[in-house]
């Protein structure tokens, strides 16, 4: 339980705190220094290396929150209420990424390939937008976890 545990905290923390700091203090930084020409390329490279980083996470949140729940809570029917929000609730985190990776992020990387800046642009402000709702998404299920079962 303790791995399951630890690898489950730690594949939230890296999702959520990887979008939190995407969001709360790259985005400005890069808006302040980097021209509006060169800003696709940057997110592209970024997002890139975090997505990777965010697929494992979601096999990592997956299988270890199954396991948890069929192993220790005896299934379904004995996951508080707090189990069943933080699973509904990251499904829905889950979807969410799953259509900013196929859709604006793959036309963001044709945009860079194309060398379009202003499509890479409109790419870049979607995937803002989306990630903007994971965001309050993933904030509000590690509270969940961290207090569900106080509350």
């Amino acid at each position: 339980m303790s791995l399951a545990i630890a690898l489950h905290v730690l594949s939230a923390v890296i999702w959520v705190g990887g979008m939190f700091y995407a969001y709360m203090a790259m985005r400005p930084a890069v808006v302040e220094v980097i021209d509006a020409s060169q800003r696709g390329v940057l997110w592209c490279h970024t997002l890139s290396r975090f997505f990777k980083w965010v697929w494992l996470a979601i096999v990592l949140l997956l299988a270890t929150g199954y396991w948890m729940i069929f192993n220790v809570f005896g299934g379904m029917a004995g996951a508080g209420w707090h189990i069943h929000a933080m699973q509904g609730l990251g499904i829905v985190m889950m979807l969410l990424f799953f259509h900013v990776y196929f859709a604006p992020f793959n036309r963001l990387k044709k945009a860079v390939a194309n060398q379009d800046p202003q499509e890479g642009g409109r790419q870049v402000a979607q995937i803002r937008k989306l990630v903007a709702v994971n965001l309050v998404l993933g904030l509000i299920v590690v509270v969940i976890g961290a207090a569900g079962r106080y509350l």
